[in-house]
């Protein structure tokens, strides 16, 4: 199965442009009215695609990598989508000592997405994490709120399977 980035595109509603619409005109000219607008975009399409970014930008009327600029740097906005089930593997360095590269490997081929992507059915997102604070129990991934530990690749199939 060929891995993917982001196997959803974006789309968005007119209701959700409407809603983001009447925000930055309520907003834009208010010193510091970037982040706020940023925080509500996130709260109605639960992430920020380039499309959002650009119309905000556009909206605004700021350069397109003074939004992108604000996005990265804020460990708040997401850039890529959320699936129903978040899937983060801990690459910390405990984890990544006792084998949790091989775990992401294996979610990788497991799911068909890379690190960042999300399934085309909106069910899984992987991601990478720092530590979670679960040393002694490493290696460790989290689906949602649920931990794992003392992982090998094997386990990863059967972990997946509770979340289909």
């Amino acid at each position: 199965m060929k891995k993917t980035l982001t196997s959803v595109p974006f789309k968005d509603t007119p209701e959700q442009k409407a809603r983001l619409d009447e925000i930055i005109e309520a907003l834009k000219n208010e010193p510091g009215a970037l982040m706020p607008i940023m925080q509500k975009a996130q709260e109605i399409y639960g992430y920020l695609p380039p499309e959002v970014q650009k119309h905000i930008a556009v909206k605004m009327d700021i350069p397109e990598s003074e939004v992108y600029g604000v996005a990265t740097f804020y460990s708040q906005f997401l850039l890529n989508p959320m699936g129903t089930n978040p899937v983060s593997v801990c690459l910390g360095t405990a984890c990544y000592v006792k084998g949790s590269g091989l775990l992401m490997e294996k979610l990788e081929s497991v799911l068909g997405i890379e690190n960042g992507g999300i399934t085309a059915d909106r069910q899984f997102s992987l991601s990478a994490t720092r530590c979670i604070g679960a040393c002694g129990l490493a290696p460790v991934l989290t689906v949602g709120e649920d931990v794992y530990g003392r992982l090998v690749p094997d386990d990863i199939e059967g972990i997946i399977a509770k979340y289909r």
